[in-house]
């Protein structure tokens, strides 16, 4: 018997992407998305891996649901491909990309599992990068008018509307780092997309309301990281709260308080950085949400550096205990995340939107994929989970990442995180021992 019980209408899921698993990259009158652009040029994905058939997930998905169902799972979260819906970014839609949508979600439903729709997870329609992507204003209208379009055609049949996945990632890594796609560096039309992806939430926020959707809900998805000093010093302490401020409060400060964190105005002001801002931009961005989803895989350890302009910080890289990704399995991170958000942002509602690792998998001679690191990964992150929702952290969901292996962005097919084994020359599913495990947490709704 579970030693620790999860409220009693706990939604427990797992979560795929679009251009992670679909494949059918130019099929059904899709358009050219920025991550078949990307992933199509020499040099920017591992082993030169596209996601042109991935999981093949576009023609697999009822078999895919059925497997979802025999797991146990209550709710599945999927993102929309921008592109395939509007090939060009706007003006007329693609009814077989919509077809696509409306038959999953009918598939889950049928199934007795919760659809819940991400809208943007990173693959931009090409035409609107030719436009200049995200870091003009009026993608944002662009996207408004996507989102609309998808309200309206699969409104309250989704249990839960996400705008955005990770606004941090599409922004940092794929306009300031450049090793995702559009693979721009440029930090300060970083912060421009950043500021403009904030801005289309709450245009969607507000359409959304407008349309009163029945009991669908809507919020935001947002990869926090706790954020820790290397040392006791003051250079540290402080290095840590700037980092803070860029990994973290830039995206809940706008949403919850309507306002950037100060500290960092400074920073991105000093360097010449900072976005167009509006006089009603704020009023829009901090439209209220009915959630906040969180995507929590590590802590983030720093130092102050000079180096490392105009954050003055960089991280310290973990050298024990780590994912096949390199990142630290630091559970404890999640409960001083989830109860620093309810402190500080007031008690928001939460789902765990994304949680889980990348590990060596591999078939054995049984044909068995015996992940107990991964279990082991679950298992610690459930309890610090159970120990915050027991300290008063409203939380209402967990969405494991990911439902299957998948297209890992610039990484390819080279880290596996799927709790289902894809054999990518057969597309062979392959439960996990994980994926059986998880269906017996979900069964007794605890560990």
């Amino acid at each position: 018997m579970a030693e620790r019980l999860f409220p009693k209408e706990f939604l427990w899921g797992a979560a795929t992407a679009s251009y992670q698993v679909e494949g059918a990259f130019d099929e059904d009158g899709k358009g050219e998305s920025i991550w078949d652009r990307f992933s199509h040029t020499p040099g920017k994905v591992l082993n030169g891996d596209t996601g042109d058939v991935a999981c093949d997930h576009y023609h697999r998905y009822r078999d895919d649901v059925k497997l979802m169902r025999n797991l146990g799972l209550k709710a599945y979260r999927f993102s929309i491909s921008w592109p395939r819906i509007f090939p060009s970014g706007g003006g007329r839609p693609n009814q077989k990309g919509l077809d696509f949508y409306r038959s999953l979600v009918d598939a889950l439903l049928n199934a007795g599992i919760k659809p819940v729709a991400t809208l943007y997870h990173w693959d931009l329609p090409q035409a609107l990068q030719d436009k200049g992507g995200w870091p003009q204003r009026d993608t944002a209208e662009y996207y408004a008018d996507y989102a609309a379009y998808m309200f309206e055609k699969l409104g309250d049949s989704v249990a839960l509307w996400i705008t955005h996945n990770e606004p941090w990632v599409v922004s940092v890594l794929g306009y300031g780092i450049g090793v995702h796609a559009p693979g721009i560096r440029d930090l300060s039309l970083a912060v421009k997309a950043a500021h403009n992806l904030l801005l289309s939430h709450g245009k969607a926020v507000k359409i959304f309301r407008d349309l009163k959707l029945g009991d669908s809900k809507i919020g935001i998805t947002l990869n926090l990281t706790p954020v820790y000093p290397a040392s006791s010093s003051e250079a540290d302490k402080e290095a840590a709260r700037r980092y803070d401020g860029f990994s973290n409060r830039w995206f809940l400060d706008p949403i919850f308080k309507g306002r950037y964190p100060e500290d960092l105005m400074e920073v991105f002001g000093g360097a010449g950085y900072l976005p167009q801002i509006d006089s009603h931009d704020f009023d829009v961005i901090a439209a209220p949400i009915d959630f906040l989803g969180v995507n929590y895989y590590t802590r983030t350890v720093v130092q102050a550096s000079e180096a490392n302009r105009p954050l003055m910080a960089s991280q310290v890289e973990p050298k024990t205990n780590m994912t096949e990704m390199g990142w630290e399995i630091y559970p404890q991170g999640l409960y001083d995340l989830l109860t620093r958000i309810h402190k500080e942002y007031g008690g928001p509602l939460i789902y765990i939107t994304e949680n889980g690792a990348a590990f060596k998998d591999t078939v054995n001679e049984s044909g068995e994929v015996e992940d107990n690191q991964r279990i082991d990964y679950f298992k610690q992150h459930f309890i610090k989970l159970h120990e915050a929702i027991r300290d008063g952290v409203k939380v209402a969901g967990y969405f494991a990442w990911s439902l299957m292996d998948n297209f890992e962005w610039a990484y390819g097919y080279s880290k596996r995180f799927g709790i289902v084994y894809i054999d990518y020359p057969t597309q062979r599913r392959i439960p996990k021992k994980s994926a059986l495990w998880y269906r017996g947490v979900i069964e007794e709704n605890g560990v």
